[in-house]
């Protein structure tokens, strides 16, 4: 009887683990509010907003950020778009995690870089912040660096001291005309990285 109660434990137990497994948290990086919107800084909102699109998902305002949850291939992908405003990302992040139990190779995070040349992808399992604030945020929070991020090249086409009004500038004519598919591009490595994994996504999509 005690044996059979055991093994039940264990493969509820087991059941747990694997469910878990199967559950994401997507994490767009931005600034709240109109004037943030069509920002190059707000590169991870807009990737996350034409998934939400695309798959007809409604965010809703809850603690610390909006959030809407897709279900796609047997995974539950819980995309967050924190309101903590960029510098205190990893505030967002960590509670969403720990609430909803989320394994930490099941985290991707969504951001702009100035390093890379517009609309290039790259992804990356660890790394450096690189000089931005809401990744610095989020490695204190989690304190680790180890987590996936997925970063979208914003270029860096501005002049000494002038980087901030740069990513807090709006995308130029051209940029915008290119902006559809690199946001399909976007939506498709959220739905590899939940489905695939982080080696065969990064395989798939980096430098494209």
């Amino acid at each position: 009887m005690i044996s059979g109660i055991r093994k039940l434990f264990s493969i509820k137990e087991k059941e747990t683990r694997e469910d878990l497994m199967k559950k994401f948290l997507v994490v767009g990086l931005g600034n709240i509010g109109p004037k943030y919107h069509n920002t190059r800084h707000n590169i991870g909102f807009k990737v996350l907003d034409a998934l939400a699109k695309a798959e007809e998902l409604t965010f809703e305002t809850q603690k610390l950020g909006d959030l809407t949850t897709y279900k796609f291939k047997g995974r539950t992908i819980i995309l967050l778009k924190p309101s903590t405003y960029m510098n205190l990302s990893g505030k967002a992040v960590r509670y969403w995690l720990e609430k909803e139990k989320i394994p930490l190779e099941n985290l991707l995070v969504v951001t702009d870089d100035i390093n890379l040349s517009f609309g290039t992808i790259r992804l990356k399992g660890k790394g450096s912040a690189g000089g931005h604030n809401g990744l610095k945020d989020i490695e204190a929070q989690l304190n680790t660096s180890k987590y996936c991020r997925f970063r979208f090249g914003v270029g860096a086409e501005f002049s000494k001291g002038r980087q901030v009004d740069y990513v807090l500038g709006e995308w130029n004519n051209e940029e915008e005309s290119a902006m559809p598919e690199r946001l399909d591009i976007g939506i498709a490595i959220i739905k590899s990285f939940a489905t695939a994994g982080l080696a065969n996504t990064m395989n798939t999509f980096n430098g494209k």
